[in-house]
């Protein structure tokens, strides 16, 4: 797998120096940057390679090979996220480093039939090797498993309250931006919570939405 970026490359080598198989860098190193680096194998790429590579995305000059095979985990935590149907990676991305950064132990991905780990690696500086994620089909199996195990289900959409109830052991589920959360998940609800908008405008990138609601679950400073 190859992922790209200057600050997932160094966050990589940093916590992950064992997964690295080969640095390749397509511009010129200064000296701290090679300080960084001349622990691993490094192969200089030229441009055209290197854009490639990215599939002309910014790449920065960096990339790694590395070798990462993602755990298998089972429902863990006392803190967990669900996207439903949320499948655009760029977005899980930036939800997984929210997530991993404001303490979310489990982050479950639902409506997609494969993660793309390098895309996902990515766009969440990294984060996405040190997050727990689990991919699951079914989520109205999901919420049912969670139920047993005395999860308290609160789903983000319209007309709820700012916060929710304090529980010990709380599932946050989010929909995608344009149709929210499904008609059958919000049945299976115990709680609605809602950002508030100040402004006649109520459209927030599901990831921002996110990071809001994570932090109402996850920060004790009340």
């Amino acid at each position: 797998m190859i992922v790209y970026g200057k600050r997932v490359i160094e966050y990589i080598i940093q916590k992950h120096p064992d997964i690295v198989k080969e640095i390749l860098i397509a511009k010129k190193l200064n000296k701290n940057e090679f300080k960084k680096f001349n622990k691993f194998k490094i192969k200089f790429i030229d441009n055209k390679t290197a854009q490639k590579l990215s599939k002309n995305q910014n790449h920065q000059g960096f990339f790694a090979k590395i070798e990462f095979n993602p755990p298998i985990w089972d429902i863990v935590g006392n803190k967990i996220l669900i996207l439903e149907n949320v499948t655009d990676m760029g977005n899980i991305g930036a939800i997984v480093r929210t997530a991993y950064a404001l303490g979310i132990d489990l982050l479950i991905i639902t409506g997609i039939k494969e993660l793309k780990w390098d895309r996902v690696i990515r766009t969440s500086a990294g984060a996405a090797i040190d997050m727990k994620i689990l991919v699951h089909q079914n989520i109205l199996e999901l919420i049912n498993i969670l139920k047993t195990k005395n999860y308290l289900i609160v789903g983000a959409d319209l007309g709820g309250k700012c916060k929710p109830s304090k529980k010990e052991k709380i599932a946050l589920i989010m929909g995608n931006e344009g149709e929210g959360l499904s008609k059958k998940v919000k049945e299976k609800l115990d709680e609605i919570i809602t950002i508030e908008m100040k402004r006649d405008f109520d459209s927030l990138n599901v990831s921002v939405a996110a990071g809001i609601l994570i932090d109402r679950i996850t920060n004790e400073c009340r």
